[in-house]
C-alpha cells in the first residue's frame, strides 16, 4: 500500500539534500552541462522547481502544464538565472508542494492526470516527485550518484520501472535481479527470454536511462533496448 505521508517526508528530505549540495556550488557552474543531453545544471534546477508547481496543479485538479511548449519555455527562461535565484525558487516551490500534500480531507485514492494523458492514483504523486528530486540530483553531476540514493528509493523505483515496461511489445520478456530482489518486465512469456542481473545502482541506472548497462550481467540474449521515459 502506498503511504503518501511517508513519501512526502522522503521528498522533503531529498529536497534538503539537493539544496544543501547545490548551495555549495560556485555560481558560475550553473551554466555547466548536466548529465542530461542539451541541458545545463540551470535547466535541471529550473525543471525541478516548475515540476513541483506542476504537481501542485495535479493535486489541486488542474492540468499539470498549460502545454508542452509552455513547460519547455518556462525551463529555458529560468535556466540562466543566478544560483541564488534557482535555490530560492526550488525551496519555495517545494514548500508549495508540501503544503498541497498536507491539505486536509484530500481523497488520496482518486485518479489524477499527469502529462501526455498518463493517469495514476493521487497517492503516488509524492513518490513521483521523489523520483524527480533523486534522479535529477544525480543529473546535476555534483558528486551525488545512484549509489548514494536511499536504498528504499532504489528498490521502489526499480520496481516501478519494471512495472512500467511490463507488457511493452518492444521489450523482450526479461527477468531482473539486483541480487536480493527480482522482477519481470517486457513482453509476457512462459519463461523469460533474457536475464539481467547486477548491483542495485547499476540496474536502476539502466532502467532509468542513466547508465548504459555495461555493469550488468546478461544471459539468454543481448541487453534489451528500453523505451525512453
Amino acid at each position: 500500500m502506498i503511504d503518501h505521508v511517508h513519501d512526502l517526508a522522503c521528498v522533503r528530505d531529498a529536497t534538503e539534500r539537493l539544496l544543501t549540495a547545490a548551495a555549495a556550488l560556485d555560481g558560475a557552474t550553473v551554466t555547466h552541462p548536466s548529465g542530461l543531453p542539451d541541458w545545463s545544471r540551470g535547466h535541471v534546477l529550473a525543471h525541478l522547481a516548475r515540476n513541483a508547481d506542476a504537481l501542485v496543479n495535479v493535486l489541486e485538479g488542474r492540468p499539470m502544464y498549460a502545454s508542452a511548449d509552455a513547460r519547455d519555455l518556462d525551463i529555458e527562461r529560468d535556466a540562466p538565472r543566478p544560483l541564488d535565484a534557482h535555490l530560492a525558487d526550488l525551496r519555495e516551490s517545494a514548500a508549495r508542494f508540501q503544503s498541497a500534500g498536507a491539505a486536509p480531507a484530500a481523497d488520496w485514492s482518486r485518479t489524477v492526470e499527469l502529462r501526455n494523458g498518463v493517469v495514476d492514483s493521487a497517492s503516488r504523486v509524492p513518490f513521483r516527485r521523489w523520483i524527480e528530486v533523486e534522479l535529477h540530483h544525480v543529473d546535476l553531476g555534483i558528486g551525488y550518484e545512484l549509489e548514494d540514493v536511499p536504498p528504499e528509493f532504489t528498490e521502489r523505483e526499480s520496481s516501478f520501472l519494471a512495472e512500467r515496461f511490463a507488457g511493452h511489445p518492444d521489450v523482450p520478456a526479461t527477468h531482473l535481479s539486483d541480487g536480493t530482489r527480482a522482477w519481470r518486465t517486457g513482453r509476457a512469456a512462459d519463461e523469460p527470454e533474457v536475464s539481467v542481473t547486477g548491483r542495485p545502482a547499476d540496474l536502476l541506472g539502466w532502467l532509468c536511462g542513466r547508465r548504459d548497462g555495461s555493469g550488468l550481467t546478461v544471459t539468454g540474449g543481448s541487453l534489451p533496448a528500453l523505451p525512453p521515459l
